[in-house]
């Protein structure tokens, strides 16, 4: 019995022709999706933007003010652990809007359970702006442990009063 080599074996194998990679479709699926994400993102961040301005240095040159304006109202108000401290041209109001506070409490204590009370604060800047009614302006100050959703909700108590009236539209941050 004779032994054959099988034929297969004898000859040598060529590499196989593999044919490149086309990635030119996925390059352009790539770039529409890039694009599209960008041109999204541009439409979407309108959305979430809030007017607040920075605070102004300098004194009543750089605010723009007049020597024969009226003086005006410089309405604060500050978010501390207490509450809220409402203030206007260097007074702070107390518990009523007719009493000054003299004693370190805040002119809005937080509610029992230790939430802000945002509905008091609408109530008592709807008072502050029919005694000014051409005031726009409000300054915000917050302790630096304050929560975000928590400055957000008095910029909108702020900004928006009962009956949706426009009460102070135009909202400055400020230190604490």
């Amino acid at each position: 019995m004779a032994f054959y080599y099988s034929k297969r074996k004898l000859k040598p194998r060529e590499d196989e022709d593999v044919g490149e990679l086309n990635i030119v479709p996925y390059l352009d699926i790539l770039m529409n999706l890039i694009i599209f994400m960008l041109l999204s993102m541009t439409g979407l961040a309108a959305f979430g933007i809030l007017n607040v301005n920075a605070p102004n240095y300098g004194g009543a040159a750089a605010a723009g003010a007049t020597p024969g304006d009226k003086p005006q109202l410089l309405l604060n108000v500050a978010i501390s652990r207490k509450g809220f401290f409402i203030a206007g041209a260097g007074a702070v109001l107390g518990g009523t809007s007719d009493q000054l506070n003299t004693e370190g409490q805040p002119t809005i204590p937080k509610k029992a359970d230790g939430s802000y009370d945002f509905a008091l604060l609408t109530a008592q800047l709807a008072q502050v702006k029919a005694a000014f009614k051409d005031e726009t302006k409000v300054i915000i100050a917050a302790e630096a442990d304050t929560a975000y959703e928590n400055l957000i909700a008095t910029m909108d108590a702020c900004r928006e009063g009962p009956d949706h009236k426009i009460l102070f539209p135009d909202v400055t941050l400020g230190a604490f």
